[in-house]
C-alpha cells in the first residue's frame, strides 16, 4: 500500500478546474473589502464637514454628494456579494461533484476482496457526507482566509496612518487569538473525525435495516432494531454536541479577546481626544475601522472551524483513497482481439483470501472451447472461487490462467470481461424497468434483439403480463418479481450480452418444478455454442456436461463424464448417492 493520499492537495488539484470562478470570488471579496473601507471614511468626512460649519450651502451640497456616493457603494456591494456567493458555490460544489466521481471510480477499481468486510452505508457516507464538507473548504474557508488576511493588513495600515500608538495597542489581543486557534485544531478535529465515523455507522445501520425490512418484519425485530437505530442516532448526536460544545467555547473567546482592543481604544483614545491630541473625527473613524479590523479575526476563527471540519472528512476520504486495487495492472496489457474462442486453461493455480490460508491449490484444468464443464464438490471447497478467477474478480496467487493462449493478466480487464456472461443463483436486479435491466450489459441492443433474448429465456410471456410490459418498474433488487422471474431476467440479460464464455451458479434449487423446467430450457438455449462453467449444486442438472470436475480439500480430485465418475465409485459417486435418496430422479 502506498502512502496515504494528501487530501488537501488532492482537493486543491480539483479546484484548479474552477480557477476562473475562484478568481472572481477572490476579486469580489477584495473589492468588498475596498468598498467597506469607504464607509468609515465617508462618516469621517461627514463629521468633519458638520463640525467645521463652514459654508452652509456647500456643506449641504457635500452631504448630498456623500449620500449619493453611499447609495452607489451599497449597490456595488450588493453586486459583489452576489458574485462572491454564487461563484464560490460554483467552485465549491464543482469540486465536491468531481471528487465524488473520482472516489466512485476508485471504488469501482477496487477488488471484490475490499468489499467483503465493508458495509454499504459506511462507504456511502464517505462518498457523500465526508466529501460534502469540502464545499465549505473551497467556497468559504480558503477564500475567507485569503481575503481576511489581506483585509487585516489593509486595515492595520489605515489604523497606523490614523494613530500609530493606538494601532500598536490594538494588536495586544492577537497572540491570544493565535493560541486559541492552535488549541482549537488540536482538540476539535478529533471530535469532528469521531462525529463523521459515527455518522457513517448510522448510515450503515439504516442501509442494512431498510434493505432487510422484510426480514425485520418476518422475525418481529422492529423493537430491537428501533433500539439499535436509536442508539446510533444518540451516539451521533452526542458526538456532534461534544464538537459543538468546544466550538461554542471557542467563538465567544475570540469575541472576548477582540473586544479587549475596543477597551484599549476607549481608554487611551478617549484620553487622547480629551487632550485634543487626537481629533474627534479621527477617533470615530478609528472606532469604525477597529470593528472592521476585528471582524476578519472573527471570520478567520469561523474559517478555521470549516477547515477543521473539512480535515475531519478528508482523513476518512484519504483512508479510502489509500486503498489500492488488488488486481495487478500490467504495463502493456492488450485488449483481446475480436470474439474469444473460449479455450481456458488453469496451470498450477493456487489462491488464498488470507495469507497462509489457501483456498485452492495445484489446480490444473483444461476447458476446450464450447465445452460444458461442471464444478461439483462439498460446500466450501472453492467452486465459486475457482469460477471467480476467470473474470479476474480476484487474481491468482500462484500459477496462471490463460484464455486462448493469453495469460488473462496480460489482457485489459474490459476486453476480458466483455467475453464473459455470468448468471448467479443470487440474482441482482437494479431499481428500474425491465428494459433497463435487460439492456444493462448491452445498452445498444435493438428492441427486437431484446425481445428475442427474453423469448429464449422464457421471460417474454410473464414480462408482457406485467402492468407496463418491458417498461414496468420492478423495485429495488427486483422485489416485485418472483425468484423464478428474476432468474429468467438474469438469463435474458446474459443471452443479450452474447458472450462466448458463460459462468452459471445453478439457479434452480429454490424454485418450483414448473419454473425449474422453464429455467432449464432457457439455460440449454443459452449454453449452446458457448464455453460454459457450471457451479453445480443439484447433480441431476449436469449429467450431460462434457466434463465434470470434482473438488475436495482445495484440490481437484476427479475429472470425467458423469458415467465415468459414477462408475469409478469415488467422491462423485458418493455425492450422487446422497442426492439420489433425496430426489425422485435416478442419478445412474
Amino acid at each position: 500500500m502506498t502512502s496515504p493520499v494528501k487530501p488537501i492537495k488532492l482537493v486543491l488539484n480539483f479546484a484548479r478546474r474552477y480557477i476562473n470562478a475562484l478568481a472572481i470570488t477572490v476579486f469580489s471579496m477584495l473589492a468588498l473589502v475596498g468598498v467597506q473601507l469607504i464607509i468609515p471614511w465617508v462618516i469621517k468626512q461627514l463629521i468633519t464637514a458638520v463640525t467645521d460649519r463652514q459654508g452652509g450651502d456647500q456643506t449641504l451640497k457635500f452631504i448630498t454628494t456623500l449620500t449619493i456616493a453611499v447609495i452607489a457603494v451599497y449597490l456595488v456591494r450588493g453586486v459583489l456579494q452576489y458574485l462572491r456567493s454564487y461563484m464560490a458555490h460554483i467552485a465549491g460544489w464543482g469540486v465536491v461533484a468531481d471528487l465524488r466521481k473520482f472516489i466512485y471510480d476508485h471504488l469501482q477499481r477496487l477488488s471484490l476482496r475490499f468489499y467483503e468486510d465493508k458495509q454499504t452505508g459506511q462507504l456511502m457516507s464517505r462518498v457523500i457526507n465526508d466529501t460534502d464538507l469540502f464545499e465549505q473548504l473551497i467556497a468559504h474557508a480558503i477564500p475567507d482566509v485569503l481575503v481576511n488576511l489581506i483585509t487585516l493588513v489593509a486595515i492595520t495600515l489605515v489604523l497606523f496612518n490614523i494613530n500609530w500608538m493606538l494601532a500598536l495597542l490594538c494588536l495586544v489581543p492577537i497572540p491570544l487569538v493565535l493560541v486559541a486557534l492552535r488549541l482549537y485544531s488540536r482538540y476539535v478535529r478529533p471530535k469532528f473525525v469521531e462525529r463523521q465515523r459515527l455518522l457513517g455507522e448510522l448510515n450503515a445501520i439504516l442501509n442494512d435495516n431498510i434493505s432487510g425490512i422484510r426480514e425485520i418484519k418476518a422475525f418481529t425485530r422492529e423493537d430491537e432494531e428501533y433500539g439499535r437505530v436509536g442508539n446510533g442516532v444518540e451516539l451521533y448526536k452526542n458526538a456532534n454536541l461534544s464538537a459543538l460544545r468546544l466550538m461554542a467555547i471557542f467563538q465567544p473567546f475570540i469575541d472576548f479577546t477582540s473586544s479587549l482592543g475596543m477597551l484599549v481604544v476607549i481608554y487611551f483614545g478617549g484620553r487622547l481626544a480629551f487632550q485634543q491630541v487626537l481629533p474627534v473625527a479621527d477617533l470615530v473613524a478609528f472606532f469604525l475601522y477597529l470593528e472592521m479590523f476585528y471582524q476578519p479575526v472573527r471570520n478567520l476563527s469561523g474559517a478555521w472551524e470549516a477547515v477543521q471540519n473539512a480535515m475531519a472528512g478528508a482523513e476518512r476520504v484519504a483512508g479510502l483513497l489509500a486503498e489500492e486495487p488488488e488486481l495487478e495492472k500490467r504495463t502493456g496489457a492488450i485488449p483481446l482481439p475480436g470474439r474469444a474462442e473460449g479455450h481456458i486453461v488453469f496451470k498450477n493455480v493456487g489462491f488464498e483470501y488470507i495469507d497462509s490460508d489457501p483456498v485452492l491449490e495445484d489446480i490444473n484444468l483444461d476447458i476446450p472451447p464450447r465445452q460444458v464443464v461442471a464444478l461439483v464438490g462439498p460446500t466450501g471447497v472453492g467452486k465459486s472461487t475457482l469460477a471467480s478467477l476467470i473474470p479476474r474478480f480476484y487474481d491468482v496467487n500462484r500459477g496462471s490462467i490463460t484464455l486462448d493462449g493469453h495469460d488473462i493478466r496480460d489482457l485489459t480487464l474490459e476486453s476480458l470481461r466483455r467475453q464473459i456472461s455470468i448468471v448467479l443463483q443470487d440474482v441482482f436486479l437494479f431499481h428500474g424497468t425491465v428494459r433497463e435491466n435487460l439492456l444493462f450489459g448491452r445498452p445498444d441492443a435493438s428492441e427486437a434483439e431484446m425481445v428475442e433474448a427474453a423469448r429464449i429465456a422464457n421471460a417474454h410471456s410473464f414480462i408482457m403480463d406485467l402492468p407496463d410490459g418491458y417498461d414496468t418498474l420492478i423495485g429495488e433488487r427486483g422485489i416485485k418479481l418472483s425468484g423464478g422471474q428474476k432468474q429468467r431476467l438474469s438469463i435474458a440479460r446474459a443471452v443479450l450480452k452474447d458472450a462466448p464464455i458463460l459462468i452459471l451458479d445453478e439457479a434452480t434449487s429454490s424454485v418450483d418444478t414448473e419454473t425449474e423446467l422453464l429455467i432449464q430450457q432457457a439455460l440449454e438455449r443459452l449454453i449452446a455454442g458457448r464455453t460454459t462453467i457450471i457451479i453445480a449444486h443439484r447433480l441431476s442438472t449436469i449429467r450431460n456436461a462434457d466434463q465434470i470436475v470434482v473438488l475436495e480439500g482445495r484440490r481437484i480430485v476427479e475429472k470425467g463424464t458423469h458415467a465415468e465418475l459414477f462408475a469409478r465409485g469415488g467422491l462423485y459417486h458418493r455425492l450422487c448417492t446422497i442426492q439420489q435418496r433425496l430426489e425422485p430422479v435416478s442419478m445412474n
